[in-house]
C-alpha cells in the first residue's frame, strides 16, 4: 500500500534528456518518409510537441514546420480534445509525407482527432502510454498507464522531501 497520489509516480524528463531522445526519434525517422526526398512538413502538436519538433526538424534538415493546437487537459485532468487551431490545410492535405511530432501520447484521444484531419500522416511521439501506442507509428520510450510524465517547461527546480526518512 502507498500514500502517494496516482501523478506522484512521475518519470522526470530533463531538458538534456528531452534533447536526447527527440534525437533518437529524428534518427529513428530518418529515412522512413514516404516520399523519395523523405518527409516534407512536420507539424508539432501544441504545445508539448513543440520542442521535439523543432529538434526532429533540425536533425532532418525539414524547413516546413506548422502547428496545430488541441486543448485536451485542464492541468493534470482530461477532457475531450478539441482543435483550437488547425495546419495549413492546403500544405498538410491528406497528410502524406507529414511528420506529426508530439511530446507523448497519453490515451490516444488526442491523435485521433489529428488522425482524422490528416489520415495518410505519419504520428511520432518521444513517449509513449499503453493505452495510446495504437495511435503512434513511431516512439522511443514507453512508460506505464499511471506514470505522470514531469516534462521540463512544467518544471522548476525546488527541494524535495525524499521518498522515505527525513534526513
Amino acid at each position: 500500500m502507498t500514500d502517494r497520489l496516482p501523478h506522484e509516480k512521475g518519470f522526470h524528463v530533463s531538458w538534456d534528456q528531452l534533447h536526447r531522445d527527440a534525437r533518437a526519434l529524428a534518427w529513428r525517422l530518418d529515412g522512413q518518409g514516404p516520399l523519395q526526398s523523405g518527409w516534407r512538413v512536420v507539424v508539432a502538436i501544441t504545445r508539448g510537441g513543440m520542442a521535439p519538433a523543432m529538434i526532429v526538424a533540425r536533425e532532418l534538415d525539414i524547413r516546413t514546420v506548422d502547428t496545430i493546437s488541441i486543448k485536451s487537459y485542464n492541468h493534470q485532468s482530461q477532457s475531450e480534445p478539441h482543435v483550437i487551431k488547425a495546419p495549413d490545410m492546403d500544405l498538410v492535405g491528406d497528410g502524406t509525407g507529414v511528420l506529426i511530432i508530439d511530446d507523448l501520447v497519453d490515451t490516444g484521444r488526442t491523435l485521433e482527432v489529428v488522425r482524422k484531419l490528416m489520415p495518410k500522416a505519419h504520428v511520432a511521439t518521444v513517449y509513449a502510454k499503453p493505452k495510446g501506442r495504437a495511435q503512434v507509428n513511431t516512439f522511443i520510450t514507453e512508460v506505464s498507464q499511471d506514470t505522470w510524465i514531469f516534462f521540463p517547461w512544467d518544471m522548476a527546480l525546488q527541494y524535495v522531501e525524499p521518498y522515505r526518512g527525513t534526513d
